[in-house]
C-alpha cells in the first residue's frame, strides 16, 4: 500500500507520523518472551521540554523467542486495535542476553543482533554474524491516517463478491527495513509471477483467483532476503508490502490498526534462514511414501461411476503405469449437496465395497472436500440449529451462492462445530477414506461475526488453517504419525504443517506450467517442504505437447497428480507416445523413492523444501539469483523442464561435473546450456561427487529400500561419503561410499 507521492511528499487525505528518535532505551522483563528493550520514540526530535506535550510516540518493542530470531513489535496506542499473531509453536522463554548503556539498546540473540541508537536519527539495525543485514532508518516506522477519499484512492475498500481486499481502515502502522545493493526478495507465499520479488507490490489477503492473476492461493507475510536474514510479519490479518516499489532502496509492510508486529529471523544461509522460520512456525511433518506416487483423478465435471473409475485403474495397469492413490473429486457427492459427505447413490450404489476393491488393488483412496455446507444438504439445518455457521451481525447464517447455491461457512472457531465436522470426516475413514483434498478455504467474508469473537479481518487468511487442521488431526488420530496426508489449496503461515498443498487452478499451455513452476519456488521459500500441482494444467485440456511435457515436470517433484476440470487426464487419450512418456518418468520415480523419502525425512528435521529454487542451493552464485524455470530436486538432482513443444531449453549449470541422470553424459558447469529434448527427455543432472540411492522397483513408491538398493557414485566427488537410506518402516542404513568410484 503506497502512502506516499514521490520522496517528499504523502499522497492526497495521508497524515504520517514517523519515529524520529531512540528517547529513551529501558530494559524489560514483560515481554512475551522475557527481557527484552522498550524504546520511546517520539514523533518529532525532542529539543525542549514543551515538545512533549500534543505529541505522539511510537513505543518500540525488542525482545527474542527463539535463537537467532528477534521480536519487534511496533505500537502507537499500545491498547489499540490488532489482530493477534500466529500460533508460535517454537517460541520459548528467552535466551538472549539484553544491555543498555549510553551507546544504546542490544539484543543478542545468538546469529542475530538488535541495536538500536540512542537519540535522533532513528537508527535500529540487524546484524547476521557481525555483519548489518538490514535496519530501520529515518521515516522507516511509521503511523498513517487516512481520510475517507483517501481510502478509495488506496485501493482498498471491501469487495464482498469475491471476500476480496481487506475492509476499509483509517489508520496503518508500517515499518521500513534496507534494501542493499544487488539484495533480492523472495518469498510471501505461492506467488505466480516473478520469482524475485524486488519493484513489486504485494497484498497478504488469500483468493481464489487462478495461478494466472497476482492474487493467490497461499499467502504468507515472510519474506526471505539473500543478505542473510528473513523477516514474518506476525499477522494473520491483511498485510501490504511494497518492495522497494515505493521506497526503492526499502522493503515496506504496513496493517491496518494501532500495532505491528515481525521477527526478523537469522541465517546466514536461505536453508539457515529457512530452518530458524519452520523452527518457529511449525516443521512440516513426515509425509508417507505411498503419497508420493502417482495420484490419478476423476477429473472435476466429468462424468464417471465406479465402472468409469475401474476402467482407468485397470488401463493404468495394463500400460505398466502405476499409480499410488485414486482420487474421487466433488460429483462423488450429489449435486448441490456439498457438502453432505454422503456418496451419490445413483453412481456409487456401494461405496464400501468399491473402497475395499480399491484397497485390494493397492491403492489408496482420496475424496474431495470443502469447508461449506450447501442449503440443499441435510446438514445445513443440522449445523445452523445448533450454531456451528458462521453469523452475520443479526444473527441470520451467512450464506451466498457463489459455488454451491445458499451455502454456509462452518465455523471452525467454535469447537463444537470443528468437532462436528470432524464426525463425519471420521465416518468416511471407516469407510476406506484414507486422506482428503481440502479444496477452497480462500473465500471467506469479512461482514460476519465468528463464535469466539475473533477479529474478521485476521479469520480471512488464517480460516484456512484452522480448516486444515481439523482436517489434519483426524487423519493423524486414525492413521498415526507419519500417514496423515492432505492435498490442500489454501495455506498461510504455518500451513507447511500440514502437507501436501497444491497450485490451485493453471490452463493448460505451457505458459501456465511455468508461472507454476515460480508459484512453487516461492511457495518453497515461504517455508512450505511438499508441494504439487496438477499435471498438464487444470482449466481446458492440454494439447499432447503440452500434457507430456508437464508429466516429465510433475513427476519430478515431491508429489505428482493427474487432474483437469471438463476431461480426463489419462494418457492414452492424448496420443501413445503419452503412455510412454508417464511410464518413463513414473518409473523414474519409484527408482528414486529412496532418495526422494530421505529428503522428505531431512525436510520433517530440518525444514528445507524438497522442491529448492536454484539460490537456495547455490546461495553463493549470483547467477542462481533469478532463475525460476529450473530448480534442484533435493540436494542432488537439477530438474530444468521443458516449456516448448520443440523442446528446446534454455538452463544454467553451476560449477563442477554434472551428469546428466537419463543419458549419462557428463557436462562442466559454471555457464548456461541450451538443449533440445524429445518428449522422453528433459535436463536432468546430478550434481558432482553425488552417491544417488536408486531403488529396485518400478511398481511402487512403498517397498523396502535397502533390498536391491545401489548406490550410484557421479563424477566430480574425491573421498569418501556417508548416504543415509531409510525405509518406510523406519530402518535406516548408513552406507560409506567412496566417491572416486564413478558407477553412475
Amino acid at each position: 500500500m503506497k502512502f506516499t507521492d514521490g520522496f517528499w511528499q504523502l499522497r492526497p487525505g495521508v497524515t504520517a507520523l514517523h519515529a524520529q528518535e531512540a528517547y529513551d532505551i529501558v530494559e524489560t522483563d514483560d515481554t512475551p518472551d522475557g527481557p527484552g528493550i522498550v524504546i520511546t520514540a517520539p514523533t518529532m526530535v525532542i529539543a525542549k521540554r514543551g515538545d512533549v506535550l500534543n505529541r505522539a510516540v511510537l513505543t518500540t518493542t525488542l525482545s527474542s523467542p527463539a535463537e537467532g530470531v528477534i521480536r519487534v513489535r511496533i505500537a502507537h496506542h499500545s491498547g489499540g486495535r490488532w489482530h493477534g499473531g500466529f500460533t508460535l509453536p517454537g517460541a520459548a522463554a528467552s535466551t538472549a542476553s539484553v544491555a543498555v548503556s549510553d551507546a544504546g539498546g542490544v539484543v543478542d540473540a545468538g546469529a542475530l543482533v538488535a541495536r538500536i541508537a540512542p537519540g535522533a536519527p532513528w537508527n535500529l539495525s540487524f546484524e547476521v554474524d557481525g555483519r548489518r543485514v538490514t535496519g530501520s532508518g529515518h521515516k522507516a516506522q511509521g503511523y498513517i491516517q487516512l481520510a475517507p477519499a483517501a481510502q478509495v484512492d488506496q485501493g482498498i475498500v471491501s469487495n464482498a463478491r469475491q471476500g476480496g481486499t481487506a475492509p476499509a481502515a483509517t489508520a496503518f502502522v508500517h515499518e521500513q527495513l534496507d534494501l542493499g545493493v544487488g539484495e533480492h526478495i523472495y518469498g510471501l507465499g505461492e506467488r505466480f509471477g516473478p520469482l524475485v520479488k524486488n519493484g513489486q507490490t504485494v497484498e497478504i489477503w488469500n483468493a481464489d483467483g487462478g495461478t494466472s492473476s497476482e492474487q493467490a492461493y497461499k499467502n504468507v507475510p515472510f519474506h526471505l532476503s539473500d543478505r542473510g536474514y528473513g523477516v514474518l510479519v506476525n499477522d494473520p490479518g491483511h498485510v501490504s508490502y511494497e518492495i522497494g516499489s515505493e521506497a526503492v532502496e526499502r522493503v515496506q509492510f504496513s496493517v491496518s490498526g494501532e500495532v505491528l508486529e515481525y521477527f526478523v529471523i537469522a541465517g546466514p544461509t536461505p536453508k539457515d534462514v529457512i530452518g530458524r522460520y519452520t523452527a518457529l512456525t511449525g516443521r512440516p511433518p513426515i509425509v508417507p511414501a505411498w503419497s508420493y506416487g502417482l495420484w490419478l483423478s476423476t477429473s472435476f465435471t466429468t462424468d464417471y461411476d465406479e465402472q468409469t473409475v475401474n476402467s482407468f485403474i485397470d488401463e493404468m495397469a495394463a500400460r505398466e503405469l502405476p499409480v499410488s492413490v485414486f482420487h474421487f473429486d466433488c460429483f462423488w457427492m450429489r449435486e448441490f449437496n456439498w457438502c453432505d459427505f454422503e456418496w451419490d447413490p445413483r453412481v456409487f450404489a456401494d461405496p464400501e465395497g468399491m473402497l475395499g476393491r480399491l484397497h485390494d488393488k493397492d491403492l489408496r483412496v482420496c475424496v474431495w472436500i470443502n469447508p461449506y455446507i450447501a442449503q440443499r444438504s441435510a446438514l445445513f439445518r443440522e449445523a445452523a440449529d445448533q450454531g456451528f455457521l458462521v453469523k452475520r451481525a443479526d444473527g441470520s447464517v451467512w450464506q451466498w451462492d457463489l459455488w454451491q447455491a445458499g451455502m454456509g461457512l462452518v465455523d471452525f472457531t467454535n469447537p463444537d462445530a470443528t468437532a462436528w465436522y470432524q464426525s463425519k470426516l471420521r465416518a468416511l475413514i471407516d469407510q476406506g477414506v484414507d486422506c482428503f483434498k481440502t479444496d477452497f478455504g480462500e473465500r471467506i467474508p469479512t461482514d460476519v461475526v465468528w463464535a469466539d469473537g475473533s477479529d474478521p479481518e485476521r479469520m480471512h487468511n488464517l480460516y484456512t488453517e484452522l480448516y486444515n487442521r481439523a482436517v489434519f488431526e483426524v487423519l493423524t488420530d486414525a492413521r498415526g504419525e507419519g500417514e496423515a496426508v492432505l492435498f490442500a489449496r489454501s495455506a498461510t503461515a504455518g500451513g507447511q504443517s500440514m502437507p501436501v498443498h497444491w497450485g490451485g487452478d493453471s490452463t493448460s499451455t505451457f505458459t501456465s506450467m511455468a508461472e507454476t513452476l515460480r508459484g512453487g519456488l516461492s511457495l518453497a521459500l515461504s517455508g512450505f517442504a511438499f508441494w504439487s500441482h496438477d499435471i498438464g494444467g487444470f482449466e481446458g485440456t492440454p494439447d499432447a505437447a503440452v500434457f507430456k511435457r508437464w508429466t516429465a515436470f510433475g513427476l519430478l517433484g515431491s508429489h505428482s497428480r493427474f487432474h483437469g476440470s471438463s476431461s480426463y487426464r489419462v494418457p492414452w487419450a492424448f496420443d501413445d507416445e503419452a503412455v510412454e512418456v508417464t511410464r518413463r518418468f513414473t518409473h523414474l520415480k519409484m527408482r528414486l523413492m529412496p532418495y526422494l523419502y530421505q529428503q522428505g525425512l531431512d525436510a520433517a528435521a530440518s525444514g528445507t523444501p524438497l522442491m529448492r529454487p536454484m539460490m537456495m542451493e547455490f546461495p553463493d552464485d549470483p547467477a542462481t539469483a533469478y532463475l525460476d524455470r529450473q530448480y534442484m530436486l533435493g540436494s542432488s538432482l537439477l530438474v530444468a523442464p521443458v516449456f516448448s513443444a520443440d523442446g528446446s531449453v534454455d538452463f544454467y549449470l553451476p560449477s563442477g561435473e554434472w551428469t546428466s541422470l537419463l543419458t549419462g553424459e557428463t557436462v562442466t558447469g559454471g555457464s548456461w546450456r541450451r538443449e533440445t529434448h524429445g518428449f522422453d527427455s528433459l535436463p536432468l543432472y546430478v550434481r558432482p561427487g553425488t552417491a544417488l540411492p536408486w531403488g529396485a522397483r518400478i511398481d511402487s513408491p512403498e517397498y523396502d529400500y535397502h533390498d536391491g538398493l545401489q548406490l550410484r557414485v557421479f563424477a566430480g566427488g574425491a573421498g569418501a561419503a556417508s548416504v543415509t537410506v531409510t525405509s518406510p518402516d523406519g530402518r535406516a542404513i548408513t552406507y560409506d561410499v567412496d566417491l572416486e568410484e564413478i558407477t553412475g
